[in-house]
């Protein structure tokens, strides 16, 4: 007899779903009726027992929760994106204030006017829907330290949301609150057990006389509103000892200490760093607190903006870089066309001409340095007598060079300009000597303030008269490069100097000295350079002005005695 195989009919939910599926609903048909075809009974006690001792309730809620939301939904799958539903599943960056996506794309305005009303914009609506979601995720619907992160929003808007997200989107906010309850538990367990360690640590690392136990202050455990820190994991097949938190507590301190080290390490390399640059000033020093009325000053000379502008490179430079042609070009005529006083025009006529203009400029530094001091005025230093890299203005680069902020700086420098600015001057004139200074001090802060904004950063400033200082003083040296100097009467005769050449050798590698090492450092180099660069040119073309002149005075007194020869005879 042959054996037929016979089919069931088919169940009235089946023929329902392919009605509605079609055939791509064959298989989500088959597969749903499986499900609530099938039942399966389990029996068993309420905390049965297992290797590693009893297990609670709520460990058998989490399995059941993970076992029923462990197979799909295929009705949700149809789409790529699938909203979290599982405590288990929440992300451990999660944030209260930020919530949880709950569907592909956010709500538009005529969505939400259907759900809440005209009177809620869009992006509220949705920040509300992804506030809420999260908090039924993360078993906190009802936690009231995290109403401030909804507080405005009205209480219809929060119904409806919360309407809205229970029909749309299915979650089991009871699994889920019991879940970060026992999550909640444990975290405060764990502190407690914490503190209890640290107690136990100190009274093992005592050695003196034990006191008696004082009243303990019971402090309250904060517990975090996002998600709560997973216990770290031992390695240990005999799970983790208090020695093993003793263990990474003192580990983690010890991290947390070099982070702080080195933290503090950076801060003070960016404090010298953003502090002015000027030119030999090494040292920076803690600004004083400041009074009420000097704040004042302050805050008006100080500018408004709080990032630099954006423009590009040459648009920073161009202005001064113009500038810097132009003074060159002063400094060549005024060179050239100067013709010095009769005695009886002259200010200080008792007082040499080399004495009496290095004064003059060492009393211009000194003015302007105590203008600093000057509260009002120091709106009017800032835009002027500072090379500021994010802002620059061509003027600046002139007022820089008579400008200083530590009295060391200046001293050092003006004391330098006295000793080699005298014999420079007796050498070649006021003319030129003036010539030389401005145009080193100028091309010095040009170079450092190209230096700072192709190189450095625009956060840097910079001011003082080295820029100005080192090119006379390298016009002095390159003037008698092949002259021999003694120092204090050394090296003794029958010994020889150094050469001017030398001495120009040590200013150079003393800079360069710096440059060498990983080290911050607040010497503007840069300006330096610029300043020996404008010395040595200046000082060849001076010395051939010079030369020039010298011939032509010569041809002339020759020609002037051939002719006074010719008439006597």
């Amino acid at each position: 007899m042959p054996i037929l195989l016979t089919f069931p009919p088919p169940s009235s939910f089946r023929l329902g779903l392919r009605a509605v599926a079609g055939k791509s609903g064959k298989l989500l048909a088959s597969s749903a009726a499986r499900q609530l075809s099938t039942r399966r009974f389990v029996s068993g006690s309420c905390a049965p027992y297992s290797g590693k001792g009893a297990t609670s309730p709520m460990s058998l809620l989490r399995e059941r929760h993970s076992r029923l939301t462990a197979s799909p939904i295929f009705a949700r799958t149809l789409s790529r994106f699938r909203a979290i539903t599982q405590y288990t599943s929440l992300p451990d960056s999660y944030e209260d204030i930020q919530g949880l996506p709950f569907r592909k794309e956010d709500l538009n305005q005529r969505e939400v006017n259907q759900i809440f009303g005209a009177h809620l914009e869009a992006e509220r609506a949705n920040e509300l829907l992804r506030i809420l979601h999260g908090r039924r995720v993360a078993g906190t619907l009802n936690d009231p330290n995290l109403q401030v992160n909804t507080a405005h929003f009205s209480d219809i808007d929060k119904r409806k949301a919360l309407q809205y997200l229970r029909e749309n989107i299915p979650v089991n906010e009871v699994i889920n609150a019991g879940l970060r309850a026992e999550d909640e538990l444990k975290f405060l367990e764990g502190q407690e057990q914490e503190h209890g360690d640290e107690n136990a640590e100190q009274q093992f690392e005592e050695t003196g006389r034990q006191n008696p136990p004082s009243d303990a202050v019971v402090e309250r455990v904060e517990v975090p509103t996002g998600r709560l820190p997973k216990p770290p994991k031992s390695d240990s097949p005999y799970g983790e000892s208090p020695f093993d938190r003793i263990r990474a507590r003192n580990i983690a301190k010890r991290k947390a200490e070099e982070q702080r080290l080195e933290e503090e390490r950076k801060q003070q390399e960016e404090e010298e760093a953003l502090g002015n640059i000027g030119t030999l000033q090494t040292e920076q020093q803690t600004p004083k607190a400041l009074s009420p009325r000097m704040q004042k000053w302050a805050a008006r000379a100080t500018s408004p903006l709080t990032e630099p502008p954006k423009m590009k490179a040459w648009e920073r430079l161009l202005p001064s870089l113009a500038m810097t042609a132009l003074v060159l070009a002063g400094c060549a005529a005024y060179a050239i066309m100067y013709v010095p006083p009769r005695r009886a025009w002259r200010l200080w006529p008792d007082i040499p001409p080399a004495a009496a203009t290095c004064l003059a400029l060492i009393g211009v530094n000194l003015t302007v340095w105590l203008f600093w001091k000057t509260g009002p005025l120091w709106a009017i230093l800032n835009r002027y007598f500072i090379v500021v890299s994010a802002t620059p203005k061509p003027l600046q680069l002139v007022g820089a060079m008579f400008s200083h902020h530590n009295f060391s700086h200046a001293a050092l420098n003006m004391v330098v300009l006295w000793f080699f600015g005298t014999r420079l001057h007796d050498e070649i004139g006021r003319g030129n000597f003036l010539a030389l200074y401005f145009a080193s001090g100028t091309l010095g802060f040009m170079t450092s303030l190209a230096n700072l904004v192709l190189f450095r950063g625009l956060e840097f400033t910079t001011l003082g008269a080295s820029g100005a200082i080192y090119g006379i003083v390298a016009a002095f040296f390159w003037l008698y490069r092949y002259d021999e100097f003694k120092l204090f009467g050394y090296p003794p005769d029958p010994m020889s100097g150094p050469q001017g050449l030398a001495f120009i050798g040590l200013i150079l590698g003393l800079h360069i000295l710096p440059l060498s090492r990983m080290k911050v450092h607040n010497i503007d180099i840069a300006s330096h350079f610029g300043g020996m660069l404008a010395g040595v040119v200046g000082i060849d073309l001076v010395k051939k002005h010079m030369d020039a002149k010298a011939r032509a005075r010569a041809e002339k007194l020759k020609t002037m005695h051939a002719l006074g020869g010719g008439l006597n005879t």
